[in-house]
């Protein structure tokens, strides 16, 4: 069977699923240039090259445990994030593309500010420390309450050659030192919308780094209390929100005295971030 002919088969078993079928297609895609070990442009360029049986058979495996509601990041271990290869598994989050903005917008400020260190609360796989790692200068650790998660977060650092040190903490209660900026993705989903969450997500994915209370805004509250003790007078806090909590969040920054607070919005025009400063 050509790669082609592979890939609309794949596609269409996956539809079968519910998914969409640009979902599908997507998903088909990974699989096979994950297993064929090939670029997409090579898939494409060369769509009529034969694919082996055992490639095949390792491909409809894949499928079938793609239909049980597994994520495909767990099956193949894998999710890109900024372009590199973050390896994953069943107790961390599944990096997510809309997080990529926010390692974007960070980097740029850490290089343009000359900002010298960064902590990156809640970890999980390590691809927003990993990312400004290796796209910065800064000083990074990384910290998260899971052990799962530092160990994944260790092999990404080792694997992408990037300087992190790691940190098993829950939240600031190991942290020691002041950091120029604080990033985090903490868990903000509510009580009400994580019962109604895929099972893709709510079955195969950590409760531990998507729960955040009943309203979603335990770890915001934390963060907002505890941060301006770990942070150098003028530093930034830059956490990722869920699309409606943006004015929470800002109400609870403005409560502990942060300034230049902004909602940001990611590619979608969602709100996303909210970036803050503690003053000078």
């Amino acid at each position: 069977m050509s790669r082609t002919e592979l890939l609309q088969q794949l596609c269409a078993q996956l539809q079968q699923t519910g998914m969409t079928r640009q979902e599908a297609m997507a998903e088909a895609r990974y699989a096979l240039t994950f297993i064929l070990d090939i670029s997409v442009s090579d898939l494409l360029l060369h769509g009529t090259d034969q694919v082996t049986e055992t490639q095949e058979e390792q491909l409809r495996q894949i499928v079938q445990k793609r239909a049980t509601g597994c994520p495909l990041a767990y099956i193949l271990g894998e999710r890109y994030f900024m372009g590199m290869p973050f390896f994953v598994q069943p107790g961390v989050l599944i990096p997510r593309q809309e997080t990529e903005l926010l390692c974007e917008q960070a980097a740029e400020v850490i290089r343009a500010q000359g900002l010298r260190s960064v902590l990156d609360l809640c970890t999980g796989s390590g691809c927003i420390a990993i990312s400004l790692a290796k796209l910065t200068d800064a000083e990074v650790t990384a910290l998260d309450i899971s052990d799962t998660a530092l160990q994944t977060a260790g092999r990404n650092a080792e694997a992408l050659q990037a300087k992190v040190q790691l940190l098993h903490s829950d939240l600031f209660l190991n942290v020691d030192r002041k950091y120029d900026m604080i990033t985090a993705n903490p868990p903000y989903i509510t009580a009400a919308a994580y019962a109604q969450l895929e099972d893709s997500v709510r079955v195969y994915e950590p409760e531990l780094a998507l729960l955040g209370g009943d309203d979603g805004l335990d770890f915001y509250r934390r963060i907002a209390k505890e941060a301006p003790e770990y942070l150098n007078p003028g530093g930034y806090l830059v956490q990722e929100i869920g699309y409606d909590q943006g004015e929470a969040v800002r109400e609870l920054l403005a409560a502990q005295g942060f300034v230049n607070i902004e909602i940001r919005q990611d590619y979608a025009g969602h709100d996303r971030m909210v970036w803050a400063n503690l003053p000078l």
